[in-house]
């Protein structure tokens, strides 16, 4: 069988002029975003001056489940919910 094509996103404008998202999107992806939120159309974070800041991964523990939500041995448990 074969591969399906991927679909382009290609849009006409008011004016009548075909418009391909994907290929714009390509063109500006390095380009800052309006706005004050300090990314690009890629979403990377960017520092003073533009400069792509590195991914950082985030350093946040392990989550840790409490006794009370831990998994409970239900096999012989009354189903009426009597213990």
């Amino acid at each position: 069988m074969p591969m399906k094509e991927q679909q382009r996103q290609v849009y006409r404008s008011a004016r009548g002029k075909e418009v391909d998202m994907a290929k714009l999107s390509l063109k500006n992806e390095l380009t800052p975003a309006v706005g004050n939120m300090k990314v690009n159309a890629r979403g990377d974070k960017l520092g003073p001056g533009g400069v792509i800041l590195p991914n950082v991964a985030p350093t946040t523990p392990a989550t840790v489940v409490p006794e009370q939500y831990a998994k409970k041995d239900v096999s012989n448990m009354d189903p009426e919910g009597n213990e």
